[in-house]
């Protein structure tokens, strides 16, 4: 029976691998060429994103050459202007030219024509003779003194080499100055920003090949190869490559198929290609792989069913031991299950109708806590016994799945230890509450004898979440989310009293520029705006060294801790005030500023030194820093009343 058993298996394990074989190769094929599809429409989106920033790094580029070359054209004419022996001596042309860094540099006067230069042969053009020189001409008709013009990189007029021109008016003196440069950064980012050369730097796999076609002219714009090679093949022709948008075969060379993926960006073709014999050899490598591995489930199948039949009686006898010898160690979870033959599956069931009506009891308490309506459950369980007693619904009052609240009730040890680390550490202030999550606290009531520990779980986050709002409303600012100043001023002085020796801390006192005038310009919600993005900066400033709050209004105190001397402090102040320099806030939907605050603070290292006088002394601090100018800080003196601070800090507005 056994032979005949295996014989057959045999037969319908072969035709099913066969059939899966077959059907795999399919499913396969499709699967291969979308999963080509997605590689080539992920690397050419990547193309793509790289062509763009190129783009933008060039024009950013451009951009900030643009602001330094013209910076530099003013303070040439700035020279010029008041040191006008410099203009006709050719030799501190020359100089001045080499001092600003720049190529050229030339003085031409209110009739047009080039009066000096670094240059000596340029001396002498009108600037009107040239089509490349006479735009600058309007910088004169203008009259304006403040105008200028910034010229695109092209062939110059007198010697014909790629060079930029700025202009600039004179201020003073009449006529214009002219700076020229060498734009060769600007070229060299150009030349990185074709096809050819993002294609040659462009990873590829093995016979992966990426080019672009002119969808206006079908020419290729740009090969990952080279592009030396022949382009008159089916796949590279534009009218085969607007049909591949979504892959398809095209004839390569030496009449080989090749999977072709297209994408439209802009006015060209961006495509990518493999040749078909690639991927059918990934599928043949990919079907045999599943052919051995089929091959050896097989044996292992049969081998396990031999096994099992071999076995059976004798593995059934011994798992109703094994079961039995579970249950009787309280793992009441134990399901006997042993079939085969009627006397084994009638035993089975005797067994697990037994069980059954042991676990019953507790389903029992679990049924009459439901009814109660109350978020509780309760648990117990007894020395030497694995079984745990628990209720329906202790998972959701732990946030543990079922699975783990099942695995639980089997292994008492592993419950124990659960329980034991939860209820380790209650939560600040309160007994036998303990945090599950940041959104779940329960307490936990225990009650334990020698043999026996009985426990019973509540529900009590919203009473927690409820304490803690209301604590958080008591000592925060609505608006900023700052510390309120009572709190603060508690906070402070409990930091001030824990200084260690040799450490020096500072009381900040902050008053914001120009809010009465946002508020009348923009509105309220522009000053609210305004006041968030200054507590936004003071909030991100490191809590191991800053204390923030709001005062009222547009006043905002700050405490500096952990320093070692006062230029620790102001370093620290320094810090902050660059960050206010770089944080933009948009008051209208067109008009952004950065915020602009006075600052005093008053230092000590003294731990007890009054918080109250600390608060005074950096107020009277901040009153002499508003009364001279804005913008700044300024330190509190005990020996000249009060001076302020040799540290300026420019505010944007």
């Amino acid at each position: 029976m056994q032979k005949i058993f295996t014989k057959y298996m045999v037969i319908i394990l072969t035709s099913a691998i066969f059939l899966m074989l077959f059907i795999n190769f399919l499913i396969r094929w499709h699967a291969l060429e979308d999963q080509q599809f997605n590689t080539f429409h992920i690397k050419i989106e990547q193309i793509i994103h790289t062509l763009e920033n190129n783009q933008m790094e060039l024009e950013l580029m451009n951009e900030n050459l643009n602001v330094d070359y013209l910076t530099r054209a003013k303070a040439a004419a700035y020279v010029l202007d008041r040191q006008e022996e410099v203009v006709m001596d050719v030799s501190q042309m020359k100089y001045l030219a080499a001092l600003l860094n720049v190529d050229e540099l030339h003085y031409i006067d209110e009739n047009g024509m080039i009066a000096s230069a670094s240059v000596p042969e340029y001396i002498g053009m009108n600037m009107a003779d040239h089509e490349q020189t006479s735009p600058f001409l309007a910088i004169l008709e203008s009259g304006d003194e403040n105008a200028y013009l910034i010229q695109e990189a092209q062939p110059n007029a007198a010697a014909g080499k790629i060079m930029q021109y700025i202009g600039v008016a004179r201020k003073d003196n009449g006529g214009f100055v002219q700076v020229g440069f060498e734009p060769d950064r600007l070229m060299e980012a150009q030349s990185r920003n074709t096809y050819d050369y993002i294609f040659t730097k462009f990873p590829t796999d093995v016979g992966e090949e990426f080019f672009a076609v002119d969808c206006r002219t079908g020419d290729v714009l740009g090969h990952s190869g080279d592009m030396a090679k022949d382009f008159e093949e089916k796949c590279y022709q534009l009218d085969a490559l607007r049909h591949c948008t979504d892959g398809t075969y095209q004839t390569g060379a030496d009449g080989r198929l090749m999977y072709v993926v297209s994408q439209q960006y802009e006015d060209v073709l961006i495509c990518a290609a493999l040749p078909e014999k690639i991927l059918f050899r990934e599928l043949l490598l990919d079907s045999v792989n599943t052919w051995l591995y089929l091959v050896l489930i097989e044996l292992a199948v049969v081998f396990l069913l031999n096994y099992l039949v071999r076995r059976k009686v004798i593995d059934g006898i011994h798992r109703i031991i094994e079961s039995l010898l579970a249950i009787t160690n309280g793992n009441l979870d134990t399901t006997v299950s042993v079939g085969g033959n009627r006397e084994f599956e009638e035993l089975s069931r005797g067994i697990n109708t037994m069980v059954t009506s042991i676990i019953n009891i507790s389903d029992r308490i679990s049924a009459i806590i439901e009814i109660s309506g109350f978020s509780l459950a309760a648990f117990e369980y007894e020395s030497g016994m694995n079984r745990v007693f628990v209720t329906s619904g202790m998972g959701a009052l732990l946030d543990i799945s079922d699975k783990a609240v099942a695995e639980f009730g089997r292994n008492a040890k592993v419950f124990d230890a659960y329980i034991r680390r939860i209820t380790e550490v209650p939560i600040e202030g309160e007994t036998e509450i303990y945090r599950i999550n940041d959104g779940k606290y329960v307490r936990i009531h225990m009650s334990e004898s020698a043999n026996r520990k009985l426990g019973v779980i509540t529900d009590v986050t919203e009473d927690v979440m409820e304490k803690r709002r209301m604590r958080y409303e008591n000592t925060h600012d609505p608006l900023t989310g700052l510390y309120k100043f009572q709190h603060f001023k508690q906070l402070a002085a409990e930091r001030l009293q824990s200084m260690c020796a040799g450490e020096v801390s500072a009381l900040v006192m902050f008053d914001l520029d120009y809010f009465k005038g946002i508020n009348d310009t923009f509105g309220h919600d522009a000053g609210d705006r305004y006041l968030q993005g200054f507590s936004a900066v003071m909030s991100a400033m490191p809590a191991e060294h800053f204390l923030t709050a709001r005062r009222s209004g547009d006043e905002f105190c700050m405490m500096i801790f952990g320093c070692g001397s006062q230029e620790e402090i102001e370093g620290q102040l320094d810090i902050f005030y660059e960050k206010l320099t770089q944080s933009q806030i948009m008051l209208s939907d067109t008009e952004s500023r950065t915020v602009s605050a006075s600052a005093g603070y008053a230092w000590t290292g003294d731990a007890g030194s009054d918080i109250a006088e600390l608060l005074s002394h950096a107020d009277e601090a901040l009153y002499e820093v508003k009364r001279d100018t804005k913008g700044i800080y300024g330190a509190f003196s005990t020996f000249d009343n009060l001076i302020k601070d040799e540290k300026f800090v420019e505010i944007g507005r």
